[in-house]
């Protein structure tokens, strides 16, 4: 459906009405479509893991306890 751009002000309600209903409105000016009234639907993307698989390698010890002059530098402050 076409409606020029004083109409689509004057009835949006209407209009938001037949959008939720299934129709798509070609708002126009000077009757040149300039904007499209569609009704929102949130894209939902599925996340899937695994891209980075064999791209990045973790230690075996990632999780072992700091050398103890390192966590000097943490903890200076407060001891």
């Amino acid at each position: 459906m076409l409606v020029n751009i004083h109409d689509a002000k004057t009835n949006f309600s209407k209009l938001i009405n037949q959008v939720l209903k299934g129709d798509d409105i070609i708002i126009a000016r000077d009757g040149k479509p300039v904007a499209r009234l569609v009704a929102y639907s949130a894209k939902v993307n599925e996340r899937h893991g695994g891209q980075l698989r064999g791209l990045i390698n973790i230690s075996t010890d990632f999780d072992a306890p700091l050398p103890e002059d390192l966590l000097q530098l943490f903890y200076k402050d407060e001891k």
